[in-house]
């Protein structure tokens, strides 16, 4: 059996797929990387083996990955250096012997630089690379976008305005709960049959659906009228300028907003399905987690 490693195990993804892993597997073949121990008492007192280090010390990367086979990178959330972050640790993991690394990516169509995602997309487009040159068993997860995000995008104050209000278009959107993409690389992480290596494999939901549609299913769930209001780019920003949203985070929406416009996130391949062995949460599902109590 492969030792496994999670980076991040602190942060929702990474620790949602150990916690999957301790389901699926016995917890001496577990180990996380985190850069706070004290946050990973609950795992340490389950069996699993906590390794204090960060994705800029390449010292305390070394020492995590001795006797690690396979490596689950969960993405930086350091977007102006985690290029530089991610490098270090695939040389890192490549020092120490690590035989495979699970990347998790993104979802993406456009590569260029006219990419309304490429602040984001970048980063990952980059690190692709090196672990493709690296010369080490690898797997690409390039998640959609997790249904978890649409209340942040919908606004928290959405059953009072009842209003969305995005610069989506009529774009569709794959969405998926991160739930099962955790599931979904747990999955690959445990599998010895190699039918994951060196794939790029689209982690996303198993229809797409418009933030009009998104709209319908929260009235259906809420009796609320909730409306989808798409303005254009400039207008959005200086709605949401005038009303003290940070810069960086108008560019978030914005961005992420155009995207689902111009159809960066709408394949559905299936992937996920076949992973799990089971239909993937919808988005109607998980909105009524949300919408329903």
């Amino acid at each position: 059996m492969s030792k496994i490693l999670v980076t991040g195990a602190t942060g929702h993804l990474g620790k949602a797929v150990t916690e999957f892993l301790l389901q699926k597997t016995d917890a001496e073949n577990i180990s996380i990387l985190v850069r706070d121990a004290a946050k990973a008492e609950d795992f340490k007192s389950k069996g699993v083996e906590i390794a204090v280090g960060d994705y800029n010390d390449h010292a305390s990367l070394l020492q995590a990955f001795k006797g690690i086979d396979k490596l689950y990178l969960v993405s930086g959330t350091d977007i102006a250096n985690r290029s530089a972050q991610q490098e270090n640790v695939i040389k890192a993991a490549k020092e120490a012997g690590v035989k495979h690394i699970v990347y998790t990516s993104v979802q993406h169509k456009n590569e260029s630089e006219n990419s309304p995602i490429a602040m984001i997309a970048n980063s990952h487009l980059y690190t692709e690379k090196v672990l493709k040159e690296s010369g080490l068993t690898y797997t690409l997860l390039q998640h959609g976008l997790y249904a978890d995000v649409i209340p942040m995008f919908a606004g928290e104050k959405l059953l009072e305005n009842k209003t969305i209000y995005l610069p989506a278009g009529e774009g569709k959107t794959a969405f998926a709960a991160r739930i099962d993409m955790a599931e979904a690389g747990a999955v690959v992480l445990l599998d010895e049959t190699g039918k994951f290596d060196n794939k790029y494999i689209e982690i996303a939901g198993s229809e797409a659906v418009s933030w009009n549609q998104i709209a319908a299913i929260i009235s259906k769930i809420t009796g609320e009228t909730i409306t989808y209001v798409s303005p254009s780019v400039a207008d959005f920003t200086a709605t949401l300028t005038q009303a003290g949203v940070p810069a960086e985070y108008i560019g978030f929406f914005t961005g992420f907003g155009q995207g689902a416009s111009e159809g960066e996130f709408d394949t559905t391949t299936g992937e996920l399905e076949s992973i799990l062995g089971r239909k993937p949460v919808t988005v109607e599902e998980y909105l009524g987690g949300v919408y329903g109590v």
